[in-house]
């Protein structure tokens, strides 16, 4: 539902927004006319990722006092949470990492929320909190039993939410993300992080020469073809979600969301190679490898409490079209290195 147009929209604050999927909620918030104040602490992040439109303060978000002080100068009146640590083989050798990054500072950020009067806070969490599922597609009612720190720290912060909500005035939205690709269609931003370990942006760089080769982890999967199938979603698309669920937020104040982004369909491994090489007309090397502990047959979502509940609906859902993007934002890398 769009806010009321006599209301004045509040001033929005996007955490980690100099990252990959925090970029791209950015410029959909400037799109839409919003007023924005990105704070990062660039560690993975990019200071060219935000746009000169939006305010840029270099920080931690467990800085309280930099936090509170954005909150004050800018009338914040809604936060949309990214920064965090998202490499889930990481999480597992180093846990303490993830619990500070992903539960403990985010518990500072949602005090400094509270304190300083925030009344909406979106989150970015993820379908990890999962766990390997009992069947897909998974809704958000079915069991979460994280395999995983990652996962783990980001349920914590949804159970912070969920308490918070229920003591003080401000409601939460959490975004359970699928497997996020695809950049920004008008070339604005895209997937940057070096070593990235996403099946879409390896399978670009391997065909822009960046990678030899693409393995495939596990070939005896219960799939029509044997290989691990995974929901994908645009990342423009899951970053429109993001500007849905604020004016949800902020259209009826005394509810709360918990909602899986996805398109509620799935691809194989690959399935996803055959577009990457018919979108480039390159045959990438693939090289099947031995599974991977935890990982599920299939994580599809069932996306249908998000289509009932906010107005959002996937523009760029083709396979194809989220490779083209991909790709034309690899080859826009290699010219800025070049460059």
């Amino acid at each position: 539902m769009p806010t009321d147009p006599e209301t004045p929209r509040p001033t929005v604050l996007v955490t980690g927004g100099a990252g990959y999927i925090g970029s791209h909620a950015v410029l959909a918030l400037l799109d839409a006319g919003w007023k924005v104040v990105v704070i990062d602490n660039l560690v993975t992040g990019f200071r060219w990722a935000v746009p000169e439109a939006a305010t840029f303060a270099e920080g931690d978000i467990a800085d309280a006092a930099l936090v509170g002080r954005l909150i004050a100068e800018h009338g914040i009146g809604a936060i949309i949470h990214f920064a965090g640590s998202v490499v889930v083989p990481e999480s597992v050798s180093d846990p303490l990492k993830y619990y500070d990054n992903n539960t403990v500072r985010s518990r500072s950020l949602i005090e400094s929320a509270v304190k300083g009067g925030v009344r909406h806070f979106i989150f970015s969490s993820t379908a990890a909190t999962y766990g390997i599922p009992a069947s897909s597609p998974i809704s958000e009612d079915a069991p979460t039993r994280p395999i995983n720190p990652y996962g783990m720290s980001k349920l914590m912060t949804e159970a912070m939410l969920a308490d918070v909500a229920r003591a003080h005035p401000i409601n939460y939205c959490a975004l359970r993300y699928f497997n996020v690709a695809g950049a920004d269609p008008r070339g604005r931003s895209g997937q940057s992080t070096a070593g990235a370990t996403h099946l879409i942006k390896v399978a670009v760089e391997a065909a822009t020469g960046k990678r030899g080769h693409v393995s495939v982890y596990g070939t005896d999967y219960a799939t029509p073809d044997g290989t691990g199938v995974r929901d994908y979603i645009h990342v423009s698309d899951l970053a429109a979600a993001h500007v849905h669920a604020l004016e949800q937020l902020i259209e009826d104040s005394a509810a709360s969301h918990i909602l899986n982004c996805g398109y509620g369909r799935g691809f194989s491994v690959l399935e996803v190679l055959d577009a990457v090489d018919r979108v480039t007309n390159v045959t990438v090397e693939r090289r099947m490898e031995p599974r991977r502990a935890g990982d599920p047959d299939a994580l599809v979502a069932d996306n249908r409490a998000i289509l009932a509940r906010l107005p959002w609906r996937p523009e760029r859902a083709a396979l194809d079209t989220i490779v083209r993007d991909a790709l034309a934002w690899e080859r826009a890398l290699s010219e800025r290195t070049r460059g």
